[in-house]
């Protein structure tokens, strides 16, 4: 049997942020960034990939590592971190992975004869005279490579963009040549960060990071994160140049701008950076997607979403689910891990992952310790959603929670509805099942779990009968 596609899509324990999603001879491969569980910065680990068939998106396949970080000739020592990279085929059918060390301002090349690795440092990005891409007098800093390759030509977009820095104008485009290093059209502008986005049609969802490239049809849309850093927006062009327009937000990872069961403009999750892009695996298309995890920003998963594009080239902003990569709603009944929480709030909104005050997706052990994720830090009205299921005559539910707390948790199908059932928790420093009857009206609907009481509590999972 196929497995259940959910989100995050990959193991609980894994930390992948910034996918980029790519299909080679009818798998699904992810490339991203690593993150380690309670890092202390980004992206410290080396590159790994997962793959999947694109007819069975619940059942990856950890390919290993495919680069370490000392492979890159300025890093022996592995003092610098592997920023978010990028794939692209080039013209000699081989796999050439673009990205940034953090400390130097230049885009880096490495190059397998397989999706899955294990790559080889390849060179530089640099101009005809050997000069480095980012160390010529003018050059804006690399940052998060996008690469597309048509016609012998790779079109490379890079940059990073923060309010007050008039000296980064956008994410810039470079074209290189066959070799995949060798710049043939001087670096230009093509879509505009916070300082130079009056006029442009961008205003307040400026370039901010996370270039990526794709084409749909005869259109080139450009993803990237915005200047509120929690969105993940389009531009489109005919052109790989550009000029790009402005299209919209694609997702949110705290869902702002989402209406449904709630007022657009409030978090239901905690956001922070963002990175990613869109890809067609056997006729739907999804964006994929990084959230934050363990209350700070340097522990991020890889989820995603099913969209939509319509005839006329727009994408409409889709919600967080616990179930993107499934075809459909998750089976009614079954048990299901907390971090599949796809919402976390209490009663203070908040869009932003810090602080000691709300709920997280934590695990025990350190990284790499293969535990099961769930929901720690639940104080009083903190709240756990779930979205979505195919209810079908179910009368019963069980959770498992620990933790120094004396209350209850609430079941609603909705944000706001009515509360279905309470299920009274008691102090315990180990996991205990709580079970109480419910009537969950058939249909599809969702799972919000609130935690109502004094201490903290954690939700390991919960169960449908």
């Amino acid at each position: 049997m196929k497995k259940l596609g959910l989100n995050p899509y990959l193991p609980s324990w894994e930390y992948i942020p910034d996918g980029e999603p790519y299909v080679f001879n009818g798998r699904v491969y992810v490339y991203g960034s690593h993150d380690k569980y309670n890092g202390h910065v980004f992206c410290l680990g080396d590159y790994v990939t997962w793959s999947a068939p694109v007819d069975d998106l619940g059942n990856w396949r950890y390919e290993g590592v495919i680069y370490e970080k000392t492979q890159d000739p300025l890093n022996k020592e592995g003092k610098m971190c592997l920023y978010a990279p990028d794939m692209t085929i080039g013209p000699d059918g081989r796999y050439y992975l673009y990205y940034a060390l953090d400390k130097v301002p230049i885009i880096s090349v490495a190059v397998c004869d397989s999706p899955a690795g294990k790559f080889e440092f390849y060179g530089y990005v640099h101009y005809a005279d050997g000069t480095k891409l980012g160390e010529r007098a003018g050059d804006e800093p690399q940052f998060d490579p996008g690469v597309i390759t048509e016609d012998g030509k790779t079109y490379l977009y890079t940059g990073f963009c923060g309010r007050g820095d008039k000296s980064r104008t956008g994410s810039r485009l470079q074209v290189l040549a066959e070799d995949m290093l060798t710049i043939i059209e001087e670096p230009k502008t093509v879509v505009p960060g916070v300082e130079y986005q009056a006029g442009t049609g961008f205003e307040g969802h400026a370039f901010f990071e996370a270039s990526s490239i794709r084409k749909v049809g005869e259109k080139y849309y450009f993803i990237y994160s915005s200047t509120p850093m929690h969105e993940l927006c389009y531009a489109t062009a005919d052109d790989p140049r550009g000029p790009f327009t402005y299209g919209g937000v694609i997702v949110s990872n705290c869902d702002i701008g989402i209406s449904k069961d709630k007022p657009a403009d409030l978090p239901v999750a905690y956001g922070g950076n963002n990175h990613g892009s869109i890809i067609e695996i056997n006729g739907q298309w999804y964006i994929f997607y990084h959230r934050q995890t363990n209350g700070h920003w340097y522990s991020r998963q890889v989820c995603a979403e099913k969209i939509e594009i319509l005839p006329d080239g727009t994408i409409p902003q889709v919600e967080l689910t616990s179930c993107g990569l499934n075809d459909g709603p998750l089976p009614g009944k079954g048990t299901y891990g907390g971090y599949l929480a796809c919402n976390l709030f209490t009663d203070k909104p908040m869009p932003y992952v810090g602080g000691d005050a709300f709920p997280k997706i934590m695990q025990d052990g350190k990284d790499g310790d293969e535990e099961p994720g769930y929901v720690g830090n639940m104080k009083n009205s903190a709240t756990a959603g779930f979205k979505y299921f195919d209810f079908k005559g179910v009368k019963a539910i069980t959770i498992t929670t620990r933790g120094y707390a004396n209350g209850e948790f609430e079941v609603r199908t909705s944000r706001e509805g009515e509360v279905l059932a309470k299920i009274k928790v008691e102090y315990t420093n180990v996991w205990e099942d709580y079970r109480s009857e419910i009537n969950i009206p058939d249909g599809v609907g969702a799972i919000y779990l609130t935690y109502k009481g004094g201490g903290v509590a954690s939700l390991l999972q919960f169960t449908l009968e």
